[in-house]
């Protein structure tokens, strides 16, 4: 299995809250459960909300705050059939955008740490790249188990955690 290429970027206000190995490992480990064996990049941003909700309401048609966007390069509806590769071999899959403030929030709500809500919108988002989706609850199903195992990698289970409280 090739390496992935990992582009992150942080924006400042979030420097030192989120490590961009870290997160990179993150996304290499849930393209790895999905045996991506070609050679794949991904873009990962942490950023405000206003930047999410500005990108949520000029491509989705949505004036709200959310958490994550995923901005797919490739059309994988067909999860199974292979990717067209450009001349260079490296399959670009697309961009993960993140609002730090939202996943605080979340995580708040659900008294997690910020750290485990950002690990599962870099997963999320990933696994939207590659095609998946929840729009009807058998591919809602089929989503979270594959965050679940993405996110047992990430934070092995302990007392503290499982993957029942997601």
């Amino acid at each position: 299995m090739s390496e992935p290429i990992i582009q992150i970027q942080i924006d400042e206000e979030y420097q030192g809250l989120v490590e961009a190995d870290w997160l990179a490992s993150i996304a290499r480990q849930t393209l790895e459960l999905e045996q991506i064996a070609t050679p794949a990049e991904v873009s990962l941003v942490i950023t405000g909300q206003d930047t999410v909700r500005q990108l949520n309401r000029d491509y989705r048609g949505l004036d709200e705050p959310t958490d994550v966007l995923s901005f797919a390069l490739t059309e994988t509806r067909g999860r199974k059939r292979k990717f067209a590769l450009p001349p260079d071999g490296v399959l670009r899959l697309g961009d993960v955008i993140i609002s730090y403030p939202q996943a605080a929030a979340q995580a708040a709500e659900r008294g997690d740490p910020t750290d485990r809500e950002v690990a599962l919108l870099v997963v999320h988002g990933v696994l939207h790249l590659l095609g998946y989706d929840h729009m009807k609850p058998d591919e809602e199903k089929i989503m979270q188990a594959k965050e679940r195992a993405a996110l047992e990698r990430v934070f092995p289970v302990t007392a503290e955690w499982s993957p029942e409280r997601e």
